[in-house]
């Protein structure tokens, strides 16, 4: 059975986790699905295999465009504003294919450790160096302006500025990819994932995430059976309060 290696989210916003040793672990909190496949992309018709997928949520049909509302009542699909291709993950043993209409859900992550994922940081407008490129300044003493660039080349040779050299600019509003999050926890009901560390973009925005492609080697007696899943700590505790 081929099987999605991905879904579509949004960015929840950002919490602290404590794990069964007492250690606090940064948290990001992920709407990650419902999701509907719109269409499937196959080796023989298209050259490459991956599913076409949108995010479920409200939306006005109206807010779509036509060639969009083409494409999604051919399957007699809801309206989605946000939609992406996944990857698929092939089993040759099975003949079961990947059909539009089939839903996604956040419980393909449930036997992950890592993760993937792609969004657009925040936009930062045009910066200097010193934001922009962490570089120190100069002297802050009186009559210098030390949050400039400084010299950039020389006169005599090369007599020219290289190629990708840092200066002020535009910052931010990018496509961004971190990868190998630790899945912290997977909520089936609430279609939520919490991962460790910190995902591109402002709260609210549009994420990708995917199975992790290289996941690292886990260290001998690191996060083995014994961890507790936080997520699945923190309900309980506020069950039993």
């Amino acid at each position: 059975m081929a099987k999605i290696a991905g879904i579509l989210g949004k960015k929840v916003g950002m919490t602290q986790l404590f794990d069964a040793k007492g250690d606090v672990h940064p948290a990001t909190v992920l709407q990650a699905g419902p999701c509907v496949i719109t269409q499937h992309k196959s080796q023989s018709k298209d050259g490459y295999d991956a599913a076409q997928i949108g995010l479920v949520e409200f939306v006005k049909e109206s807010r779509l465009t036509r060639p969009l509302r083409g494409h999604l009542s051919k399957h007699n699909l809801p309206p989605v504003r946000f939609m992406r291709e996944v990857p698929v993950e092939v089993d040759s043993q099975s003949d079961r294919a990947v059909k539009a209409g089939d839903r996604v859900l956040v419980d393909i992550f449930e036997d992950e450790k890592f993760v993937d994922i792609v969004g657009v940081s925040k936009g930062r407008g045009f910066q200097g160096v010193v934001k922009r490129h962490h570089f120190g300044g100069g002297p802050k003493s009186h009559g210098s302006m030390f949050q400039i660039t400084g010299s950039i080349g020389s006169s005599a040779f090369p007599s020219r500025v290289f190629k990708g050299m840092r200066m002020s600019g535009h910052m931010g509003n990018a496509r961004v990819t971190v990868r190998n999050l630790r899945v912290l926890g997977v909520d089936k009901e609430d279609n939520l994932l919490v991962v460790e560390g910190s995902v591109p973009g402002p709260n609210g925005a549009y994420l990708v995430i995917t199975k992790s492609k290289k996941p690292p080697r886990e260290r001998r007696g690191f996060a083995g059976a014994a961890t507790i899943d936080p997520l699945k700590a923190a309900k309980r505790a506020a069950k039993k309060g």
